[in-house]
């Protein structure tokens, strides 16, 4: 017989398992919580923008095969501003105990579609060294890049500051606590129908006549023992009303 499954059936599982869908998500929640609070390290970020743009007399006027060739030069510059000879200088000036490798990972390059100003992104443990470092790496940039391009056309256009009540961009704790309470209730919903599928007992007349095709005749209720203090009470009961009953008929 093909077996199909009722929409009522599928919400008495999980009614049935409610208590276990909701203790996984509550402690995927928790997890998550903790992992967020105590375990991941804040991270901060700050920025500084960077012009391309060739400095101009008043006579000169506005050219935009220039302008094109300076839009096209924030591509080279955004590989240049993060190559060895550049952090290698940040590095030593802010005496920084790390890696390049890992100094270049700190600093990403954003930079709109046909725009002159790109901007330089830090991300640190630190508000303040990501300032720093941010600041130093656009100021450094600027220093030589007119003897690496031979062309003076990058100013800075916007420094990096450190807010009073600066917030780290990661981790979100309440975004991961939401994600954590959806996948906990994923997996416990999973859970709970995978459990009810490997329950192979029979627990109702109904699953009876679905499995065997036979009607039920009859059905053999569950009788409580009775306590024995129950029963030592009751027979001393029995023999007052029989003394009783044998006074009142002599």
């Amino acid at each position: 017989m093909e077996e199909t499954i009722s929409l009522k059936k599928l919400f008495q599982t999980l009614k049935k398992r409610l208590w276990l869908i909701g203790l996984i998500t509550i402690v995927a929640a928790i997890i998550s919580a903790s992992i967020s609070f105590f375990v991941l390290t804040p991270v901060y970020q700050s920025q500084t923008q960077i012009l391309v743009n060739q400095a101009k007399s008043d006579q000169q006027l506005y050219n935009s095969g220039e302008v094109q060739a300076n839009v096209q030069l924030v591509n080279t510059y955004s590989v240049i501003i993060k190559s060895p000879t550049i952090l290698d200088s940040v590095k030593s000036e802010l005496n920084l105990d790390r890696s390049l490798t890992d100094l270049d990972e700190q600093i990403q390059i954003s930079s709109a579609k046909d725009s002159q100003v790109f901007e330089l992104i830090v991300q640190d443990p630190s508000p303040h060294m990501a300032a720093k470092i941010a600041n130093k790496t656009a100021e450094v940039f600027q220093e030589k890049i007119p003897s690496i391009m031979n062309v003076n056309n990058a100013s800075i256009l916007s420094t990096a500051e450190v807010e009073d009540n600066a917030s780290p961009i990661k981790p979100q704790p309440l975004v991961n606590i939401a994600i954590a309470i959806v996948v906990g209730l994923m997996v416990g919903v999973g859970v709970a129908f995978l459990l009810e599928y490997l329950d192979n007992t029979l627990k109702t007349e109904q699953d009876i006549e679905q499995i065997l095709e036979l009607p039920v005749i009859g059905v053999i209720t569950n009788i409580k023992d009775v306590p024995k203090a129950t029963v030592r009470q009751t027979e001393p009961m029995g023999r007052a009303q029989r003394t009783r009953g044998e006074t009142f008929g002599s």
